[in-house]
């Protein structure tokens, strides 16, 4: 019988999996609950030393011999500082000692309550991974639970092995061991770049291979790491969803396709193959994280877990360049093309609707004009950088080419200046689309007297926050416009002046489409040109509704 605790029974049944079988255990009450799982797991031999600080080097000696990762267990309080001489030393000596610590809750740390103290990072730059486990109460707890678990137990094993901490907050009643066996828990395995890269990549293409509904979804990455070859040869089993910021152009149409989709099941995979960093589409996430009791695997640059879709269990550490070309060894798998077609169908649906749909003046109809000219005129021979919030969602409707984005944590401050930093050690044009709210928070990215005419800024102004207009419950708010949406009535002709930039502007359709985008994108100038182009922002909530509703259409028709 185990311990009625989750945070307990998740870990333990973790330690299990990832092949703990030592445990050094050291009295105490908070961490009853620990020590009794341990001590009911078959597979793990509890070691007790009463003294903690000999303990630690107890579990170090045992490492040693074993080259196994190895558990130290105290309970709160200053227990855990005693293990501190310990976990020095072991990281020092790249041994894996698995440091758990019981706590009291967070609510009662420095509330003069007894044996309590700030344990969560108390061994400092000693661990290669310090976590605190939640007391799980619903589904994202446990998962988040889950994660921690096996990041921590990875972290032991990866780039030359090394010490860990996992705190663990108990709640009082402690002594109740009711629950009859742990729960099944998924492990993340982590596949070592230190081994060969080939022993990884096989077992992939093994998984791939087996799985009838495979999907390649591809993250932020650096321009022309991945290649068109890559995607196309790899097209052929695998259905592959990308944006604007994950290659050479946005194919996919994520947004639009998973608008058909609604809950069709169907489309859901059965195994994930997630490569490189953020994607916009939040609608994406959210359907992914729907698919249950798949598997999903991650290429991790530097080994971390980011567990995006909830689903993760492999993690190969590797950059994304060491991709091999080819993900399937054998001929092209029945299932895997019905799954595509699938998929392709909807994609080319997507690709029509939006070819056949012209949107009244609005941002979006802004952002089609821009994209449509750049294809016409410039081919590769411009770089397009996008800011966060609707600037880049308008850009994944009609981008054709790589956009940069500062989508790392996709705040809206500093997109102009990461842009006119590109610019200074770059000959070819850099051309931002940036929101109104971007645009003046970062303003200061102007003040500098080296940029030069190949920047070009399209500024969109339609005087506030324009996404939050979409949101029906906010309507709801007497805060929404003024301390929400951020609505103001700037323009930024004063600041070019200022700032010494050329200056292009259109408030209607026919100056836009008169001499405006066309200056814009040909005009000679040696300094930076801004173009700020009006819009109405319930037009532009109108037009991206028109949108939907002729997308929809589209599908049905």
């Amino acid at each position: 019988m185990f311990c009625n605790k989750e945070n307990v029974n998740i870990l333990t049944a973790l330690l299990v999996a990832h092949g703990v079988r030592n445990a050094v255990v050291c009295p105490g009450s908070r961490n009853v609950p620990i020590v009794h799982n341990l001590n009911e797991c078959s597979e793990i031999a509890c070691h007790p030393v009463t003294d903690e600080r000999s303990a630690g080097f107890y579990a170090l000696g045992m490492a040693q011999f074993l080259q196994q990762p190895v558990v130290v267990c105290v309970t709160s309080g200053s227990a855990l500082l005693n293990l501190a001489p310990a976990i020095a030393e072991a990281y020092y000596q790249h041994q894996s000692i698995i440091a758990v610590s019981a706590d009291r809750p967070a609510a009662w740390i420095d509330q003069l309550d007894g044996q309590t103290l700030s344990q969560s990072d108390a061994l400092g730059r000693f661990v290669r991974k310090a976590v605190t486990l939640p007391e799980p109460e619903n589904d994202e707890e446990r998962w988040y639970c889950n994660r921690l678990v096996n990041e921590a137990l990875m972290a032991a094993r990866q780039r030359g092995s090394g010490p860990v901490h996992i705190n663990v907050p108990i709640s009082e009643p402690l002594y109740d061991f009711s629950v009859l066996a742990l729960p099944s828990e998924r492990k993340i395995e982590w596949l070592s770049a230190y081994s060969p890269q080939v022993v990884a990549f096989s077992k992939l293409k093994k998984h791939l291979e087996h799985a009838s509904k495979p999907m390649i979804v591809i993250g932020q990455v650096s321009e022309n790491v991945i290649s068109p070859f890559w995607i196309t040869l790899n097209r052929q089993n695998a259905v592959i969803l990308q944006e604007s910021l994950s290659g050479f152009g946005n194919e996919s149409h994520i947004e639009e396709v998973l608008t058909m989709i609604g809950d069709d099941t169907r489309y859901l995979p059965d195994l994930i193959l997630y490569i490189g960093g953020n994607i916009v589409s939040k609608r994406l996430k959210q359907f992914l994280r729907q698919a249950r009791n798949i598997e999903s695997w991650a290429i991790s640059e530097d080994g971390v877990v980011h567990d995006t879709f909830m689903q993760l269990q492999y993690v190969i550490e590797c950059g994304v360049e060491s991709l091999p070309d080819r993900l399937w060894e054998g001929a092209v798998n029945g299932a895997h093309q019905a799954y595509c077609a699938l998929w392709q169908t909807l994609m080319m649906r997507a690709e029509d609707c939006i070819d056949t749909f012209i949107p009244p003046y609005s941002q979006m109809a802004v952002v089609r004009m821009f994209e449509q000219k750049m294809n016409d005129q410039f081919h590769g021979m411009a770089f397009v950088h996008y800011a966060n919030s609707s600037s880049v969602r308008v850009g994944n409707i009609y981008g054709r080419r790589y956009h940069y984005v500062n989508r790392g944590v996709n705040g809206i401050e500093g997109s102009l200046s990461t842009a006119a930093g590109f610019s200074l050690v770059c000959r070819e044009r850099i051309y931002l689309v940036i929101g109104d709210l971007s645009f003046f928070y970062d303003q200061n990215a102007l003040w500098n007297e080296r940029l030069r005419g190949n920047l070009r800024i399209l500024l969109l102004n339609n005087g506030g926050g324009g996404i939050f207009n979409r949101f029906e419950g906010l309507k709801q708010s007497a805060a929404r416009e003024q301390l929400v949406m951020g609505c103001h009535h700037t323009s930024a002709e004063s600041l070019c002046q200022t700032y010494g930039l050329t200056y292009l502007c259109a408030h209607n359709e026919e100056e836009l489409y008169r001499s405006a985008m066309s200056d814009f994108l040909s005009l000679e100038s040696e300094s930076p040109v801004l173009l700020e182009v009006f819009t109405d922002i319930q037009e532009d909530s109108r037009a991206l509704a028109e949108f939907e509703a002729m997308f929809n259409h589209c599908f049905n028709s």
